[in-house]
């Protein structure tokens, strides 16, 4: 894998494990980090090599959000700059493997909406998140997108509105993040949430986030005719008889992936 002026990225058995590397900026989402995330995640979803992936940020915060000082630019580069970024979040729900968010410090915009794209968050208890862009005159249409998909209209609009910050504790409660836990274990408890998803099939863990998105937005009956659909299919792939076989043979499975 390729070295990166604004991530590093580390691989650890079959998890892997990105961060965001501006520390100095807060970790702003600026064009070329995320360009570079872009062919980060487009080369692990080619290699298949990991099955889970982390993402966490350098210094004292998770992610600040876009670098300001690229939306002063034309306007042509503003749109460029937000389509980049709808590509980094379509590629992390693209990916076969399961990502989750480290958050610690702040999560503030665009770094609120990548911790709402992720498919799983754990945080730290003094980790706060926003939506602060109706301060400076610019609401946050894009981050509110997969918020409010998150944790419902009401809240994910008045944090918008407002842009106030909510805690950890409200974002575990209104479920924008799975977890919260003390800073002190933040990393430990997020590596062993990775390894646990890690230790199971890669083709389950892809065919079940696919199904999962698709199914989510259906009504309820098509949502069921769908998924009865796709596990009638699997259960016909190597690894379901594989982990089917396993689990009456009283033994550990052993994946093709």
């Amino acid at each position: 894998m390729k070295e990166y002026e604004n991530i590093i990225y580390k691989e650890e058995g079959k998890v892997g494990r990105i961060t965001l590397n501006r520390p100095e900026k807060r970790n702003a989402l600026s064009y070329a980090l995320l360009s570079e995330l872009k062919d980060l995640l487009d080369g692990i979803k080619k290699e298949r090599k990991v099955k889970v992936i982390i993402i966490k940020g350098a210094g004292k915060a998770f992610s600040s959000g876009h670098d300001l000082r690229e939306l002063l630019e034309d306007p042509v580069d503003v749109e460029r700059l937000f389509k980049r970024c709808y590509e980094v979040m379509h590629s992390i729900r693209d990916l076969p493997q399961t990502v989750i968010a480290q958050v610690h410090g702040v999560a503030a915009a665009a770094g609120c909406q990548l911790v709402a794209a992720c498919d799983l968050a754990v945080a730290e208890e003094e980790a706060l998140f926003s939506m602060p862009g109706v301060k400076i005159g610019l609401f946050c249409s894009t981050p509110v997108v997969f918020v409010s998909r998150a944790i419902g209209r009401k809240r994910a609009y008045e944090m918008a509105i407002t842009g106030e910050f909510i805690t950890a504790k409200q974002a575990y409660d209104w479920g924008l993040v799975n977890r919260i836990v003390p800073f002190d274990d933040l990393e430990r408890e997020t590596t062993k949430l990775a390894k646990k998803i890690a230790s199971y099939s890669l083709d389950a863990l892809e065919s079940g986030k696919r199904m999962f998105y698709r199914q989510i937005s259906m009504p309820d009956f098509a949502a069921l005719d769908y998924g009865t659909e796709v596990i009638s299919l699997h259960s016909a792939s190597e690894d379901a008889r594989e982990g089917i076989a396993a689990f009456l043979e009283k033994r550990e499975p052993v994946w093709k992936y």
